[in-house]
């Protein structure tokens, strides 16, 4: 029995070393890329409302 235990310890350890494996691989990949914190925004302001609704009650 004991050697199912250290083979099933075995096989658990070397899935976990895979996928930090990829993990980290992953990540290295994301890192590359340009944060672009120099680049200018195409928005540059906020809109006001143009005019305020105005609701009146019909007289009659």
């Amino acid at each position: 029995m004991s050697t199912d235990g250290n083979n099933d310890t075995a096989a658990s350890d070397d899935v976990k070393r895979k996928f930090k494996e990829a993990l980290e691989k992953k990540n290295a990949q994301h890192r590359k890329g340009e944060a672009h914190l120099d680049g200018d925004s195409a928005v540059h302001g906020t809109h006001g409302a143009v005019t305020k609704r105005e609701f009146r009650r019909k007289s009659g």
